[in-house]
């Protein structure tokens, strides 16, 4: 029943669209009510402690409720790649993960379709799979979301893209951004109460400094204490999708800038990568194994 009243008239996100999801109409996010998965991995890329020795057991839900114009995803998340499943094969999606060593279940973007997501790990619990659920999100999501996931979830991946309400609107097609964003992130560290379990990653913006020492001052100011951070690097510009996105790499002063940042305000604890280039690991979703083999094995 909740999955049809959620997905009657669809205010799941901040979009708030009110599309009738259960009649097949699409909102923002460009799905129906069916839930659907571009892809599942065990994925070796994640942050340490989550892929641990075995990897992370990632599911790629297709649709998103941004718009990032950069998005590695972007044939998942933006292009409609992805088939329907039903609980009880999501569920088997899960149990193939669990046995193939997986870690965690990793929920990719999956915001928009909570209510699929929720019968899918249901099932999957009730079939025995008793590994973590790792939220891994945007970080637009609404409190009233939050709320449905609370007994469901163990670990928080939130993105804090940006501070910066006329960024989001250029680079993530969402002005209200920050605050749906950072009210959500808050929410989170409550919900959990261990820092351990919320994991907020920053991605950096070449040519955009101002932004990120905006998210390190609003971090070290709000949340130092309840989550870790995870600083980013890895901004590539995508083949053929560079027209409204930077064009070029994070280049070494920046890195320098930043590494000086986060010893300026005492943020001592979390992940940072290396500065990194080339575009050799972007994913292609159209490929069985969309990642380099050193760096997923596929399973769905």
């Amino acid at each position: 029943m909740q999955r049809e009243i959620l997905y009657k008239s669809c205010t799941l996100c901040a979009r708030a669209c009110g599309v009738d999801r259960i009649a097949g109409q699409t909102g923002y996010c460009g799905e129906t009510a069916d839930l659907r998965i571009g892809v599942a991995v065990i994925h070796r890329g994640e942050e340490p402690p989550l892929i641990g020795t075995g990897g992370s057991g990632t599911i790629f839900i297709s649709g998103c409720n941004l718009g990032c114009v950069f998005c590695q995803n972007w044939q998942v998340s933006q292009e409609g790649l992805g088939r329907a499943v039903s609980a009880d094969e999501f569920a088997g999606i899960c149990i193939a993960l669990r046995d193939a060593g997986a870690e965690n279940i990793n929920i990719v973007t999956g915001s928009h379709a909570i209510p699929g997501i929720l019968e899918g790990i249901t099932a999957a619990r009730k079939a025995g799979v008793q590994i973590p659920l790792l939220w891994n999100s945007s970080g637009y999501d609404t409190l009233e979301a939050l709320e449905l996931l609370k007994d469901h979830v163990d670990i928080y991946l939130p993105d804090l893209k940006t501070l910066d309400s006329g960024i989001a609107k250029k680079f993530f097609n969402a002005p209200d951004y920050p605050a749906v964003a950072s009210a959500a992130i808050l929410k989170m560290t409550d919900m959990v109460q261990d820092k351990n379990k919320v994991i907020i990653r920053h991605l950096i913006l070449p040519g955009y400094l101002e932004s990120t020492y905006s998210v390190l001052r609003w971090f070290a100011d709000n949340v130092k204490d309840r989550a870790l951070l995870s600083l980013m690097t890895q901004y590539t510009p995508i083949p053929g999708r560079e027209k409204k996105a930077p064009k070029r790499y994070v280049i070494k002063e920046e890195y320098e800038i930043v590494m000086r940042w986060l010893e300026e305000l005492g943020i001592e604890e979390g992940f940072c990568q290396e500065l990194v280039t080339g575009n050799e690991w972007l994913p292609d979703f159209t490929q069985k194994n969309p990642f380099p083999s050193k760096l997923s094995v596929p399973i769905f």
